[in-house]
């Protein structure tokens, strides 16, 4: 193909892929979804317009390791280290029990033995980008349930890498050659991964600290990383995919890693939308609906079965019923991942385009369905919860509960809590901080003056953990209506509560909850800023004396006895204002 045609099937794509991603947004979609109709669209299933072949598979191929690349960097072992056990204990028999199920599944349905064992392979997995962007975007991602989910993908992450190393096997039929070509990976594999990890901690900070203030060459060594892995998996016969998974996970222990994911993300969203439509450019209409049937009992049997072998792995683990309900029911998907994995195998030869359609239906599926069930999974639990409570027992919870009563609760550490913390604390003298971010949790620590509890406030053992039923007073600093009404009608009947919203019709429901006070700091700014424009324009005596005792509070705030310019604007001779 020449360079001419290949950008013009590129447009295409790109152009394509972005008026069906609009689509998706609007109905709730994942991103992923769109990317594999348009393969689908431009390629043999309807229009034929683009075709599948070596330079349009060399994008997907770095599609796929900038992909792993951005799982690696993912895998921040500090975000579970606290419940690694119990996540590993939950992970290695969620591989084993839902392979097993797996297996069964396809057997049943008529399969022959290696198309089985690739089915089975393939969806074990969870969808990592779908369901850490929908529990991010929920701010669950740092709830119990989000923490395990989260620990379970990153040992699924690792499986997929050993699987997509096992496909490069030339035959999966022969036992003694398959060993061999594992024992083989994890030996190279651990070679690389203590190079990896030696780097993140000796070679990586010193590096990324040089370069960190110029932000292009930041992305630069980033790539490069990413690619000199890649060139020490080739060398040692791994795929391109198992080196940009180990450099990832390099990158992701660094502090800079954060900053990293934004700016790879773009460069491997666009590479990730030309592997996934590739999908789609591959099969003709015949082979995505030659196993529908299959496709549709395969699905529908795993997303239950899947759902329960989670919920009785996690509740084995002593955790809360509510937390094992929601972290079960956010991995009930066949993974994104099953395509990656059955696309390789049909490069391989190991099966054919016409199980390859059936993979892609089941993912179409079951990632549809599960969008909303992710999205859904409190309003969802709230209604089967009585069924659930069955399972409830007075050992299991995820936290230790506290044994303070009529205490002060503060949700949220920032500038209202923080100023409020004493004033409760001689009020009540107890006071325990609610708060989900690990920098302000950390800050608490240091102070050691208060106690806390870190984690979302929406999730029921986190609202245990703080005794909330049992406070006297509440302080929330969060805008979100969900989270207020939770609080409210938790609380105590002769319990005061300070809440905070932002619109009008908001307050007034949570004042008919039976908030004492509602804070809305947008209402409360425009208040004071007209008052203060009123001064300024009709009253200049007193502005100033607005402004100076301001400035005095200011000052006295900063604790530190210097002082501080003063703000406020000078009058000007024609009877206009302007900023000092």
């Amino acid at each position: 193909m020449s360079d001419i045609a290949l950008a013009a099937d590129l447009a295409i794509i790109v152009v394509t892929a972005t008026a069906v991603g609009i689509v998706a947004r609007k109905t709730g979609q994942p991103t992923i979804i769109a990317y594999i109709l348009t393969g689908l669209i431009l390629g043999p299933v309807l229009f034929d317009v683009v075709v599948y072949d070596g330079l349009v598979e060399e994008f997907a191929e770095l599609g796929l390791g900038f992909l792993l690349f951005l799982l690696g960097m993912k895998m921040r072992f500090e975000d579970i280290r606290e419940i690694l056990r119990p996540i590993t204990n939950i992970a290695i028999w969620q591989t084993v029990l839902q392979t097993a199920l797996a297996l069964a599944v396809a057997w049943a349905l008529g399969f022959d033995p290696t198309e089985i064992v690739i089915i089975a392979l393939a969806t074990v997995f969870g969808a990592t980008p779908i369901i850490v962007k929908i529990l991010t975007d929920k701010d669950e991602i740092t709830s119990m349930p989000g923490k395990i989910d989260v620990g379970v993908l990153i040992v699924q992450d690792i499986y997929l890498v050993v699987v997509l190393a096992l496909l490069g096997a030339d035959s999966l039929e022969n036992p003694t050659e398959i060993a061999t070509t594992l024992a083989v990976i994890f030996v190279m594999m651990s070679f690389i991964a203590i190079f990896s990890l030696a780097s993140s901690r000796y070679l990586l900070p010193r590096l990324f600290r040089e370069v960190a203030d110029n932000k292009d060459v930041f992305l630069v060594v980033a790539i490069a990383w990413a690619f000199l892995f890649i060139a020490i998996a080739e060398t040692f016969d791994l795929s391109v995919e198992v080196g940009a998974f180990l450099a990832g996970i390099s990158v992701a222990q660094l502090p800079y890693s954060t900053e990293l994911e934004d700016r790879i993300t773009p460069i491997t969203d666009f590479f990730i939308l030309v592997f996934f439509a590739t999908i789609g450019l591959q099969l003709e209409a015949s082979e995505l609906l030659f196993y529908w049937r299959e496709a549709v009992v395969a699905s529908a049997i795993l997303m239950i079965g899947n759902f329960w072998i989670m919920f009785y792995l996690i509740d084995r683990e002593g955790f809360s019923v509510e937390t094992s309900f929601l972290g079960s029911i956010n991995m009930i998907q066949v993974s994104e991942f099953s395509l990656v994995v059955g696309a390789l195998a049909v490069g391989q030869n190991f099966i054919g385009t016409e199980v390859l359609g059936y993979l892609s239906l089941m993912a179409l599926l079951t990632m549809s369905l599960s969008t909303y069930v992710i999205a859904y999974n409190h309003e969802i639990y709230d209604r089967v919860a009585p069924w659930f409570q069955r399972f409830e027992s007075p050992e299991k919870g995820d936290v230790e509960l506290p044994t303070y009563t009529d205490h002060a609760v503060a949700i949220g550490y920032d500038e209202i809590t923080e100023r409020a913390l004493p004033m409760l604390e001689d009020r009540y003298g107890e006071v325990v901080v609610v708060d989900r971010k690990t920098d302000h949790v950390e800050a608490l620590e240091a102070e050691g003056r208060y106690s806390y509890v870190y984690g979302d406030v929406r999730h029921g053992e986190i609202r245990k953990a703080a005794n909330l039923s049992a406070a006297s007073f509440v302080l929330s600093s969060t805008v979100q209506t969900d989270i207020n009404r939770v609080v409210l009608s938790e609380l105590d009947a002769d319990a005061t509560a300070f809440v905070e919203a932002e619109r009008i019709d908001e307050a007034r429901e949570l004042y008919d909850r039976g908030a004492a006070y509602v804070v809305m700091s947008t209402y409360l700014t425009a208040e004071r800023l007209s008052q203060y424009l009123e001064w300024y324009l009709e009253d200049e005596a007193a502005f100033r004396t607005a402004v100076e005792r301001d400035v005095e509070r200011i000052r006295e705030s900063s604790g530190n006895g210097e002082p501080l310019d003063r703000p406020g604007v000078e009058p000007a001779t024609d009877g206009g204002g302007d900023d000092d």
